[in-house]
């Protein structure tokens, strides 16, 4: 009987040459029956760039036809690579002439022409990513278009007059797309919603919201099975599981937090630390296929904006019966784990558990109770200090053995913005990562770390977490920018291995945070995948994630995976082809989607910080060059963290050209330099909502 796995290893190890359909009906002595599934299957091996039909009508295996599957990362001036599905290997980089019209996030096919040069063309596109745009409405004499906001979109968009609805020459507007282009035509749409000009910080963030086409409420058949769990509650589930609700146990996170994924408890005994990590056992409430399970796979993560939270699970689970609210008793699925104190994992066991969590504490008080010793915060929490004391013992434990194995360390600044009581941002400050967060830090690492190991050591099919080493060629930018610097003893020749000792070389330099940042740009972007080729960042052989599931659809399957194991100590082979084929789509899924969520709350942030400078034009501020480009500087602001541009127009004291070899901006007649790290003063000229623009001047 022919199956879709059994026609993968036929292309994977007897096809040589592109077949044609009735070759493979004779290499496999088909029967007419079997005949009509080929045809379905090899419609969704093409579909899914297994395989590739020619415009002959063969078919043959992508790989042997130097083709390569990934999505596209497009940029603003039309080139773009291609992100491989296939872990350790390196981008395919496309030129704008050789991209297809694929926008940014679309899943490809690409055929590389210059193996030595990795340089590629997109030959197919097996799925977009954008169904709308956002962009300006524009009635001329060649007709009606609208011309997209994002800058990484390559194309304008044809409004035919029927399709326009009311917009008018200059609207702000959603346009769904129709048509994608092709070699012979342009794209086409139709305008489906006019946006006002926003009013407030309010109004912009929902802009964003359209704009994303981020998922809204949930659909009203989701809600109701939401009730109906919440409904029936916790009962008396807690046969199978092991009652630790008499084990001392905290959940810690920020001030805002509504959802409590994890928790944690801890002993010393000897010489030998017992850590219990308890995780949300969302899986035990949401099973496979369920309605609230399939919203969440499709919406993948939730999505974190200073004023509110777009959720992957409805409130009634993430805000209460999943969530670890203490004094309360919470169903949990907890890993537990022995350290020597060394930090060296003894031993690691995992199962459902049922607990009580004692206090929801959060990264401020413990750090006063750790840090500070502050005498009304240990006096409140005083039957917990040891607890507390023995977690920050732990934690430097951990933490030390994981740099020691060339784990790297950026402790990057981030910005936070506070809103007042009507959602205005009234400040945009450096957020504080204080001691807390490393603890809660290293102990997620561990328990990530313990079920990747696990799962992998079984031989079951999981999704992991990967991270793969950084691009030789971004390493060469890197090298060019350091060495302009002068910071460094040694300006060799750097690898990858070398950035954990780079990190600590200049650690305290005034530029510490600005090369932080470019390496961390330099490497990839973490990801999922079925295929485990370690995790860079980390310096971890096997990583995943779980310690997340009420936030991220990933960690829900690895907990189900986990839960099935130990429930059935082993596998069918049935059962372990039906996750193969699964996982893929979901781990490619889950990045696409974390994708979104970090552009999502990167361009909200971006909007804070206009409207929060937009009545600031004409003061004057301290400032520190960030980065330096040909056509001018980015600058962070002292007093808040706050980025703007200067453009080199701007700086009329001079003619300035740009030298690449120091990376720097100089004057030819009165010789100042502007480099990396430089400070100077600068003036608020003009802010620009809607392109989120801040422009400086001096």
């Amino acid at each position: 009987m022919i199956t879709k796995d059994s026609l993968i290893s036929f292309f994977k190890e007897k096809v040589t040459q592109p077949l044609s359909f009735h070759e493979i009906v004779f290499k496999l002595n088909l029967t007419p029956p079997e005949r009509r599934k080929l045809k379905r299957f090899l419609r969704e091996m093409v579909n899914d760039g297994d395989i590739v039909r020619t415009r002959k009508g063969l078919y043959g295996p992508a790989e042997e036809m130097n083709l390569v599957t990934g999505y596209f990362e497009a940029h603003r001036d039309g080139y773009g690579f291609v992100i491989l599905e296939k872990p350790g290997e390196r981008d395919v980089f496309i030129p704008s002439r050789a991209t297809l019209g694929a926008m940014d996030n679309d899943r490809v096919v690409a055929r590389i022409e210059n193996r030595r040069r990795r340089e590629g063309t997109i030959i197919r596109i097996l799925e977009r990513a954008h169904a709308r745009i956002v962009g300006t409405f524009e009635a001329g004499r060649a007709g009606f278009y609208v011309r997209p906001k994002n800058k990484s979109v390559p194309f304008d968009l044809y409004i035919a007059p029927k399709e326009k609805g009311k917009a008018k020459d200059g609207d702000n507007v959603i346009a769904e797309i129709i048509s994608y282009p092709t070699d012979k035509r342009p794209p086409a749409g139709r305008i489906i919603k006019i946006l006002k000009k926003p009013e407030t910080p309010r109004d912009e963030v929902e802009g964003i919201i359209d704009e994303l086409n981020l998922p809204g409420r949930f659909p009203h058949s989701v809600i109701e099975e939401a009730k109906s769990l919440y409904a029936e509650g916790i009962g008396n589930r807690e046969h199978k599981r092991k009652d630790l609700r008499s084990l001392p146990t905290v959940t810690i996170d920020g001030e805002r937090a509504k959802d409590f994924d994890d928790a944690i408890s801890i002993q010393k005994t000897d010489d030998v630390y017992k850590l219990w990590v308890h995780i949300a056992d969302v899986g035990f409430f949401v099973g496979w296929d369920s309605l609230i399970d399939k919203e969440a796979r499709k919406r993948g993560t939730s999505v974190y904006f200073p004023d509110r939270v777009i959720p992957m699970l409805p409130k009634e689970l993430s805000e209460d019966l999943c969530s670890l609210k203490p004094k309360v008793e919470r169903m949990a699925f907890t890993v537990e784990m022995d350290f020597d104190t060394h930090g060296g994992k003894l031993d690691a066991k995992f199962y459902p558990s049922i607990i009580n969590s004692n206090e929801r504490m959060t990264y401020t008080s413990v750090k006063k109770i750790i840090v500070d010793e502050d005498a009304k915060e240990r006096e409140r929490y005083d039957y917990l200090l040891s607890d507390f004391e023995l977690m920050g013992e732990l934690c430097n434990i951990l933490k030390s053995r994981r740099l020691k194995r060339g784990s790297l360390d950026f402790d990057l600044p981030e910005p936070e913005v506070l809103l007042d009581i009507q959602g205005n941002p009234e400040a945009i400050i450096r957020a504080e990562r204080n001691f807390a967060h490393m603890i809660i830090e290293e102990f997620m690492i561990a328990a990530n770390e313990a079920v990747a190991e696990h799962l992998e050591g079984l031989n079951i099919p999981s999704i992991y977490r990967i991270h793969e080493e950084p691009d030789p060629m971004k390493l060469e930018d890197i090298m060019k920018i350091i060495s302009s610097l002068k910071i460094l003893k040694k300006t060799k020749a750097i690898v990858p291995k070398d950035f954990p000792e780079l990190i600590k070389q200049i650690q305290g330099t005034p530029e510490e945070e600005i090369i932080n940042h470019m390496i961390l740009r330099s490497l990839k972007q973490a990801r999922y995948s079925p295929v485990n080729v370690g995790h860079f960042g980390l310096a971890s052989e096997s990583y995943t994630h779980f310690t997340s599931p009420i936030r991220r659809y990933s960690d829900l399957v690895v907990h189900r995976i986990l839960r099935e194991v130990l429930a059935k100590k082993h596998l069918s082979d049935k059962r372990i082809k039906e996750l193969e084929s699964v996982l893929p789509d979901i781990a490619f899924h889950s990045s696409r989607m974390e994708r979104q969520a970090d552009e999502a709350e990167r361009a909200v942030l971006n909007a804070m910080k206009v409207w929060f400078m937009k009545d600031k034009v004409g003061e004057e501020f301290e400032g520190k060059v960030v980065s330096v480009t040909s056509y001018g500087l980015k600058i962070r602001l002292k007093d808040y963290y706050v980025e703007g541009f200067l453009h080199v127009s701007y700086m009329t004291d001079d003619f300035y050209q740009y030298d690449e070899k120091s990376l720097s901006l100089y004057g030819i007649h009165k010789k100042k330099r502007f480099t990396i790290g430089k400070e100077l003063t600068v003036r608020i000229d003009r802010v620009d909502i809607e392109e989120r623009e801040i422009v400086l001047g001096i």
